[in-house]
């Protein structure tokens, strides 16, 4: 592995130890996730844990907890997760996050918020001073509306670039919509530009993951820290 798998991969072993026998678990998307699925299911078949569940967010995820036999179920058994397992893209201070560079931005939007705690898992790249500053914002957006969400988010200022797979055809999500890549910048008011992307009918969700974290776990060279939501000041909540 390269220094950087094994900084993931440290991160993500260290996320797993908070996952408990009887609990429901989120499995997240993205590389640092796929090193916390095989953890979860080396403890199973080792006997460390036992009943547990998990509800993928995106459909690779699901193939590959399928492979390593960790048992897998929907919300229309639970509605409740105790504890989700994530990456991210960017990280700011407040634990807010930039995720979506992955495509499962939708799903795994709903795993956060049906969970009790949002455990994210990144190596010391990620941490940035404000969203924005490495990344662009994914926006995900029926393909019927592509178009004026373009116009729309050149409007707010963003610069846009349709997400495209290796041989230039549109990138689908796991939901078949399309994905805009779009560069604001650093972001001095993230809540309000959520805001304004929530009011679009044709953006089906967005990479701005804010007050949805209550705990980053980071992978650095010779140490491992672990940020928590419950010792900053209060976050605000996102609509």
């Amino acid at each position: 592995m390269t220094t950087q798998d094994e900084l993931k991969q440290k991160a993500a072993f260290k996320a797993v130890e908070f996952v408990e026998s009887g609990m429901v678990v989120g499995l997240g998307s993205g590389s640092t996730t796929e090193f916390a699925v095989k953890r979860i299911a080396e403890r199973l078949k080792g006997g460390e844990l036992n009943n547990i569940v998990g509800i993928p967010s995106s459909i690779r995820t699901e193939k590959l907890a399928q492979e390593l036999g960790v048992p897998l179920v929907g919300f229309e058994t639970h509605q409740e997760i105790d504890v989700t397992i994530d990456g991210a893209d960017e990280v700011d201070p407040e634990l807010n996050l930039i995720k979506g560079g992955g495509g499962a931005l939708l799903r795994e939007k709903v795993l956060a918020q049906a969970s009790r705690r949002n455990i994210i898992v990144v190596d010391e790249s990620k941490l940035v001073p404000k969203l924005g500053t490495n990344w662009a914002l994914p926006i995900e957006v029926i393909p019927f509306a592509r178009y004026t969400e373009e116009k729309f988010l050149c409007a707010l200022g963003g610069a846009v670039n349709l997400r495209t797979n290796v041989d230039d055809t549109p990138y689908q999500t796991d939901q078949k919509n399309l994905i805009l890549d779009t560069n604001f910048g650093r972001m001095d008011d993230p809540y309000n530009l959520a805001d304004q992307l929530n009011e679009r009918a044709g953006i089906v969700e967005h990479g701005l993951f804010l007050g949805l974290t209550t705990d980053v776990i980071v992978a650095g060279e010779g140490e491992i820290k672990h940020l928590k939501q419950n010792e900053l000041s209060p976050p605000k909540t996102q609509k």
